[in-house]
Order: structure tokens, then sequence, then C-alpha cells
């Protein structure tokens, strides 16, 4: 009787285990904008079991504002690296399909993004409002 019952437990766990692994990968809905760039689409947690485990995010990078002459991009900072950028098009609209993650640890946690558009050097660029995600 002991035995069933341990059983019975430890797969309610298991179970229940598999059950917070799928909500934490789920995907959810992503959308930055400002005026003259915006990004539409999807971000998920990557399960620590897949290589690599970091934020995926996809959807559409547009230039909001094809006459100004600038370009626009999406910067991100992957825990303690330096802002990194994933550069988009002038005057159209790119797809991103891409990992953001820490090659040096099993399980990112912290990832930031903006949408921004380039100006040149003697401007500073306009971005969107930092988003920070944070796996639990």
């Amino acid at each position: 009787m002991r035995k069933l019952a341990t059983a019975v437990v430890a797969a309610g766990l298991f179970f229940g285990g598999m059950g917070v692994a799928v909500a934490d990968s789920s995907w959810h809905e992503l959308v930055m904008e400002t005026p003259g760039v915006a990004f539409k689409g999807k971000h998920q947690w990557q399960p620590t079991t897949k290589v690599p485990s970091g934020l995926h995010v996809k959807g559409q990078l547009r230039d909001g504002n094809k006459d100004d002459g600038h370009n626009v991009y999406l910067r991100t900072k992957v825990e303690g690296y330096a802002w990194g950028h994933l550069k988009g098009s002038q005057g159209k609209s790119i797809t991103v399909d891409k990992v953001f993650f820490d090659g040096a640890v099993l399980k990112t946690k912290e990832v930031r993004l903006h949408a921004c558009i380039d100006r040149g050097s003697l401007r500073p660029d306009y971005c969107s409002p930092e988003r920070l995600f944070w796996r639990k």
C-alpha cells in the first residue's frame, strides 16, 4: 500500500512539474512602438533543456517612416553583457526570429529590449520604452 501511495505522489509531482514547464514556455504577445519604428510579434522563454536556453523572439520589425532616411534596429541586452543591435532595413519590414541568450550559463534569466531608430552619429537614437524580460 505504501509503494502505491508513493508512486501516486511521485506521478502527481512529475506531471505537475511538466505543467509548470509548459506554462513557462508559452508564447506571449510583444509590441514595441514609437514614432518611426514598430516591432510586433511574440516571445517565449526557451526551456532549459533546449540549447540555447534564452528569450525567443519572433515578429516583424518595421520602419514606420520610410521617407526619413533612417534605419531601424532592435537594441538588446542579455544579463551582464553590453548592448547589442539586431539591424533592420530602411523603409522596409524584416522578419525577426532570434534567441537572446547567455552562452556562459544554462539558464538565461534577464533580457532587455528596445525598438530604435538610428538617427546617425550627430543626433541620439530614438527608442521605445525599455522592456525587461525576467525568467522566474
